[in-house]
């Protein structure tokens, strides 16, 4: 008799416990529940701060940041000089082509345009700025490309209309997503923003 008194007290116990958890579950999951949205890593950026890319490699000068790292990929003749500007801790490059216009700007303008044409299937827009300096015979066109699955999210080319042209694009080793990279890509942009306010040509000192 007190062996199946002290069972029926164990049941009871569990069945009140039972019901005490499985109301907690059922009121925390009413209709008040909201989603949270998926949210990206806060990204750490350090201080803007700048040195100059000088070098007979490329008959031009610019400011670079001293978080970034500038590799001398290849020089031809023919063909151009190639060179990129690494952002190793926002794994991004900026790759630089240097050409010798030899009377044929138009081809290279075309060139650098039809380059740039190639990101409009993915690109939501592109916005087009000139680049003017007369003081320093510095010409050209920057181009923000926006859209969330882009490769190369800013291109631009310089030159001084009579003998040199370089052209630059911006591309992140990283899946294309400007949701995730909106941090990243204003802080580089601003970069090259200095970039170009900086850059002179070598046949002008």
């Amino acid at each position: 008799m007190v062996k199946s008194f002290r069972s029926r007290a164990i049941q009871i116990f569990f069945f009140f416990v039972l019901a005490f958890f499985s109301g907690i579950i059922l009121t925390s999951c009413g209709d008040s529940y909201t989603p949270r949205p998926w949210a990206y890593h806060r990204i750490s950026m350090p201080q803007h701060e700048y040195q100059k890319f000088d070098t007979a490699f490329v008959p031009c000068t610019f400011d670079y940041p001293v978080y970034a790292q500038v590799r001398l990929e290849n020089k031809q003749p023919d063909s151009g000089s190639w060179f990129t500007v690494d952002f190793p801790y926002f794994k991004g490059n900026l790759y630089l082509t240097y050409n010798s216009i030899d009377g044929d700007l138009s081809k290279h303008l075309e060139d650098s345009r039809k380059l740039t044409m190639k990101h409009i299937p993915k690109a939501s827009a592109i916005d087009e700025k000139v680049l003017i300096d007369k003081e320093r015979e510095v010409y050209g066109l920057l181009y923000d490309i926006g859209g969330s699955e882009t490769a190369s999210s800013m291109q631009f080319y310089l030159t001084d209309s009579t003998r040199h042209f370089l052209r630059g694009a911006l591309y992140f080793y990283t899946v294309p997503n400007n949701d995730s990279l909106a941090p990243v890509l204003d802080f580089v942009r601003r970069d090259i923003y200095h970039l170009l306010e900086s850059f002179e040509w070598k046949h002008l000192e």
